[in-house]
């Protein structure tokens, strides 16, 4: 008896999940893009991501090696990896520009992918040049950092930087999805959020990092530095897609520096060569050079089980800059 009741309640589970697969199939057939069925018609994030590490070992040679590319033979390590790198990179970008805004004319994707890649490639030197001016900045503004090399291999920041350097070469360039997918990469590694559309000078230093945004039209000038929790945002996004192709976000100028917490919004904001931004300031305009933005210390209050308890008198203090 107690079979017989398994086994019916077994044929009665079975036949709600043939009901439930039913649903769902009909569900894919609404062809909405998130029903697409085809694997290959999207860039594949997995390859895109061995990408970024194959790139980054062109980068930083010494400091992101495997077994596969032998450094006591840098000629034939370097052919290999490109041409490694060529392959899988133009074959994405040409199913990236299949399924682009703008798709490229059927049959032309893969010669314009390959022209786009060996450009792509070639400015290499110049990324690296920008890097080693990140890695710089880097030494040179933070006390704690024991050595250049230790900013290779440890900091976030150089890291999401590098990633951004090389993906914003493929955002110039007119590659669809696969710049956002390089940042993004990044960004669930490092907490810092770079879209590949912001234009970023030489020697840029981002300490620490957890939470940094950087938004898509942002310029940034030489000699920046940033502390963690900075965003360099919108004011608004509610006209949504219609704000799309227009300057939302700010300008920071040489030589700026934006401490923790602060943020920096609007697409009519700039901010003046030389200023400092303290500590969780919100700024919507525009600042003159050489300003020194900070915030006077908020009133506490202190509860107890008895009520309100009168604080200490402290004297007066302002964020740290």
């Amino acid at each position: 008896m107690g079979s017989d009741n398994t086994n019916g309640t077994k044929a009665a589970f079975e036949s709600e999940l043939r009901e439930v697969e039913e649903h769902i199939l009909d569900d894919y057939g609404l062809e909405r893009v998130i029903d697409r069925l085809e694997p290959y018609t999207q860039p594949d994030g997995n390859v895109i991501r061995e990408l970024i590490e194959k790139l980054l070992r062109v980068v930083f040679p010494g400091y992101f090696n495997d077994r596969t590319y032998r450094i006591y033979n840098l000629k034939n390590s370097v052919s290999n990896l490109v041409e490694d790198i060529a392959f899988h990179l133009s074959g994405q970008i040409a199913t990236a520009l299949r399924c682009g805004e703008q798709p490229t004319e059927e049959g032309g994707e893969r010669a314009r992918a390959e022209r786009i890649t060996a450009e792509f490639l070639s400015r290499i030197p110049a990324i690296r040049a920008l890097v080693d001016t990140d890695l710089s900045a880097a030494f040179d503004g933070d006390p704690s950092a024991a050595s250049r090399e230790e900013i290779i291999i440890a900091y976030p920041g150089l890291y999401a930087t590098a990633v951004s350097r090389l993906a914003h070469e493929l955002f110039t360039l007119g590659v669809p999805l696969i710049p956002r997918i390089m940042t993004e990469y990044a960004h669930s590694r490092t907490g810092i959020d770079i879209h590949p559309g912001a234009t970023i000078g030489k020697y840029f230093f981002i300490d620490h990092g957890t939470g940094v945004v950087i938004g898509e039209t942002t310029v940034i000038g030489d000699g920046v530095r940033l502390y963690q929790g900075v965003t360099i945002g919108a004011i608004s996004t509610r006209l949504g897609h219609r704000l799309r192709g227009q300057k939302r976000h700010p300008t920071i100028e040489d030589n700026v520096t934006i401490y923790a917490g602060a943020s920096i919004l609007g697409g009519d904001t700039v901010i003046g060569h030389d200023s400092i931004i303290g500590s969780n300031a919100f700024i919507t305009r525009s600042i003159a050079p050489g300003t020194r933005v900070s915030i006077k210390n908020q009133e506490l209050v202190f509860k107890s089980g008895k009520g309100y308890v009168a604080p200490e008198e402290a004297p007066v203090w302002f964020y740290v800059i």
